[in-house]
This record gives C-alpha cells, sequence and structure tokens, in this order.
C-alpha cells in the first residue's frame, strides 16, 4: 500500500493536480473503494476528503489542518 504525506497547507494542496482531486474526491463521496497502491497523492487526497464529506470516514488531524488554513484564507479576504 502506498503511503502519501498528507496535505495540511494550501501551498500543498496547489500542487496538486486538479482533475485527480476532483476524480477522487467524487469517488470517496460515493464510497467507492481505493487502492492507494494505484493512485497519485492528488487522487488519494480527494478521495480522503470525499469519504470524510460524505461521512464515511471521520476526519483526522491533517484534513482539519487544511480546513483551517481555508477557513483562515477566507476570512482574510
Amino acid at each position: 500500500m502506498a503511503v502519501f504525506e498528507p496535505v495540511r497547507t494550501i501551498a500543498e494542496f496547489k500542487r496538486l493536480d486538479d482533475g485527480e482531486v476532483l476524480a477522487g474526491y467524487f469517488d470517496g463521496f460515493s464510497g467507492e473503494p481505493v487502492d492507494a497502491a494505484l493512485c497519485s497523492r492528488s487522487y488519494w487526497h480527494g478521495w480522503k476528503n470525499g469519504m470524510v464529506e460524505s461521512e464515511r470516514w471521520l476526519p483526522d488531524d491533517d484534513y482539519c489542518a487544511m480546513q483551517e488554513a481555508f477557513e483562515l484564507k477566507r476570512a482574510q479576504h
């Protein structure tokens, strides 16, 4: 199984592939299984977020860190 570094900052998020994040998100939101050995970090990040936001998986510290970073950025604008 592949082990991916968690995405915890907006700068890291911006380096991900948008299309793969979106594909992973939709699959995770739908509850599709994933083989981490066959996916990219971008897809994995999207899949985890889809799983959390569909309430299939509990948010972890990494998810919460990203959420806080985006909320802070929104508050600054």
